[in-house]
């Protein structure tokens, strides 16, 4: 096991050739014909690239304002916030563990279907939020909660999953590109609706004007990503089976490090600008704390890819897991806005670079394409598991009294937990 992991781990500058993700190539000649055609930029490409871009920041970076929702629903006194971070949460981890399901259905052949599905109930879903007031828990919970969820969650993988047909040697750093409008969108949408809502504009009208505008955005994506038809395995290759995937140790303990992680490390954007608030700082300041996070992010997800070419994407995607964990800590010295700004922007590179590098991570331990999605869908769904209990932890810790130091310890802790897990593989 310990051959195998260096075999993923180990990436240089050697004679050595490299696969799409960075590693390290057998030497001996293939007997099999290649899967899939391989093909190594041009237009096409590029528009796939752009519409993969597109479609993140419309469906998982319109999730990560959801910091927005859970600061109004709580202040508005909807339910309490361990309830409305359930909403968020269950969210997230729709989105997570739908990949499942969506990878697979993607490695058939039915890329176009999914996405398609994904994207009409993601719009439909946020468009039912609109018409609804921030008092109803139950119908907020359906359409915010699972509705949105499950359309991002047909979406995400497929998108990142498709660079591969397009990309060769390049996929790792076309998949950071790609979802580098996970913060762009985790960006812009809490600044657009914050703008809104406090600036005379209706709640309904406010989610309306950001689903018009996902709308748009999904319709473009949906245009621009071409996927290629499946080819058959070649005589004798079989994608692993789950049993499979379940027995492979590197993989499963990654998928596991996954799972830690998750736990905390959403903390900060459930509840930094309720945080920020509660602490007396300047209201208008605090509407942007997300959009600082998640603008910090933007570079995370492209340098790193960068350096995954060199350094590999495991060694990588380790290095910036455990500086995020070791930085949740910093939370305690948040107590002014120079404070915020600079747990805002540390925090959030090196958050983006470990969501960035998670799918050249699971593409990297794939036999070869034809079980891309599949590996990289299982991983997420393990990991979707905290993060549907992370941030609801972290709302029952914080109570009604708000003692902050609990959320932030809890956090915090998993550093140690994810460091076991890369000694052990």
């Amino acid at each position: 096991m310990q051959a195998k992991m260096q075999s993923l781990a180990s990436r240089s500058s050697l004679d050595i050739p490299m696969d799409d993700y960075g590693s390290k190539q057998s030497l001996a000649p293939s007997t099999h014909p290649p899967q899939y055609p391989v093909h190594h930029g041009g237009v096409r490409a590029w528009m796939t690239l752009f519409g993969a871009w597109l479609a993140i920041a419309a469906t998982f970076g319109y999730t990560y304002s959801f910091g927005i929702y859970q600061d109004l629903y709580t202040r508005e006194h909807a339910a309490s916030a361990t309830r409305v971070s359930w909403i968020g949460a269950t969210q997230l981890f729709l989105l997570i563990a739908t990949g499942l399901p969506a990878g697979k259905l993607h490695d058939l052949g039915h890329f176009r279907v999914v996405v398609t599905v994904g994207s009409v109930l993601f719009t439909f879903s946020l468009f039912m939020v609109s018409l609804l007031h921030p008092d109803k828990y139950s119908l907020l919970f359906l359409s915010q909660g699972i509705g949105m969820g499950i359309g991002a969650g047909l979406v995400y993988i497929p998108v990142l999953a498709v660079q591969a047909d397009h990309w060769g040697p390049r996929t790792s750093l076309a998949m950071g590109v790609a979802s580098s409008g996970l913060p762009v969108g985790g960006t812009f949408f809490p600044v657009m609706l914050n703008q809104l809502l406090h600036n005379g504009v209706s709640f309904a009208w406010s989610v309306r004007a950001s689903a018009f505008l996902v709308l748009g955005m999904l319709l473009v994506a949906n245009v621009f990503i071409k996927s290629y038809p499946r080819a058959q395995s070649p005589q004798g290759e079989k994608p692993s089976s789950m049993k499979e995937l379940l027995t492979d140790a590197p993989y499963m303990c990654v998928a596991l490090g996954g799972l830690f992680m998750n736990w905390g490390i959403y903390f900060p954007y459930f509840y930094l600008q309720l945080y920020t608030i509660l602490h007396g700082m300047d209201p208008t300041f605090a509407f942007y704390t997300l959009t600082i996070l998640n603008g910090a992010a933007i570079p995370g997800r492209i340098l790193p890819n960068l350096l995954a070419q060199k350094y590999g994407a495991l060694n990588v995607f380790t290095a910036s897991a455990f500086s995020c964990a070791v930085l949740a800590w910093a939370f305690f010295g948040a107590k002014s806005i120079a404070g915020v700004v600079a747990f805002a922007v540390i925090y959030g590179f090196f958050a983006g670079a470990w969501f960035s590098l998670l799918s050249p991570v699971f593409g990297s331990m794939s036999k070869s394409k034809s079980e891309l999605g599949m590996r990289m869908g299982f991983a997420f769904a393990v990991s979707s598991v905290a993060a549907l209990t992370g941030t609801p932890i972290d709302g029952v810790l914080l109570g009604s009294t708000f003692p902050w130091a609990k959320p932030i310890a809890f956090s915090a802790v998993r550093a140690p937990s994810l460091r076991a897990f890369r000694v052990a593989i």
